[in-house]
């Protein structure tokens, strides 16, 4: 029972940032969970923290481990619920990881049918824009744009999208359509600062922007209005090309797709509010336009 306790004491640990955080979390002392830890390491012989005057982070074994404690104990709770008939029902808290675009335009309403199917899981979404470690952060359910590293993790993929060139029909029509990449160091350039480094098959182009904004929506509402050509991913510019307020120019240049994919952890040892939400998220997306 005691090295139950040190594993659950040791989970604690994902999803906080310091070894104080974990031990309220749990609602111990931290030198319970410090000994908690320390009785893990004599038992595996090997340092599952490093420690310094900056504070403790995982040892590579550590995280490693980190991982399996917290996918043995999610199993242990799924039998336990099972035996107690619960297993069937969706219930619980729920951590998600977005990246920020999706939550403007794609997820709000697919985060909103979820939790109307299921009244019992409270639900908490993450957005950023970096590649998280699901182990460490604690977070259940991830959707990732682009191709995944090594990883223990379950994929499910969901569609693709592209780095595109677009305009507004009225720019293309007085400027004139480009023909190859390097046409549009003649083109007025949107991009989120000074500088454009855009990546085309076969091509690179460096330039200066005409107009620089701080956030893709705002350059998508200025190419609209015919401040000139904005590259971005497909997917925010989905249903201004659908309605023809963007073209889409120089298809050929285009970089291959980059895969959507919907990630977890525990596979069919996840427990039902993993499940239910990864298989409403991958009906949901599959169908969206913008990821065919």
């Amino acid at each position: 029972m005691e090295r139950y306790r040190d594993m659950q004491l040791f989970a604690a640990l994902a999803g906080h940032t310091s070894l104080a955080a974990a031990a309220r979390a749990t609602c111990v002392s931290a030198p319970t969970l410090v000994r908690a830890v320390a009785r893990l390491e004599a038992r595996l012989r090997v340092p599952l923290l490093l420690r310094s005057t900056q504070g403790v982070r995982l040892t590579d074994a550590g995280q490693a481990y980190l991982a399996d404690c917290v996918r043995l104990l999610a199993a242990v709770d799924a039998a336990e619920a099972s035996a107690k008939g619960l297993q069937t029902e969706a219930q619980g808290n729920l951590r998600v990881f977005l990246p920020f675009l999706f939550s403007r335009y794609v997820m709000a309403p697919v985060l909103a049918a979820y939790m109307e199917r299921y009244p019992d899981v409270r639900l908490k979404a993450c957005y950023h824009d970096y590649y998280p470690n699901l182990h460490e952060e604690g977070l259940d359910v991830a959707i990732l744009v682009g191709h995944l590293p090594n990883s223990s993790l379950i994929a499910r993929s969901v569609g693709q999208v592209r780095h595109i060139l677009c305009a507004s029909p009225d720019y293309l029509a007085t400027h004139g359509e480009p023909q190859h990449p390097d046409d549009l160091k003649q083109h007025r350039l949107i991009a989120g600062g000074d500088r454009v480094a855009w990546d085309f098959h076969g091509y690179q182009l460096k330039a200066r922007a005409r107009l620089g904004c701080t956030t893709v929506q705002g350059a998508i509402n200025a190419a609209v209005h015919g401040a000139g050509l904005i590259r971005c991913l497909s997917y925010p510019a989905h249903e201004h090309l659908r309605s023809g307020q963007l073209r889409r120019v120089l298809a050929g240049y285009e970089q291959p797709p980059l895969p959507v994919q919907v990630v977890y952890r525990e596979g069919r040892n996840a427990p039902m509010r993993v499940r239910s939400f990864v298989e409403h998220c991958v009906a949901q997306l599959r169908e969206h336009p913008a990821f065919q």
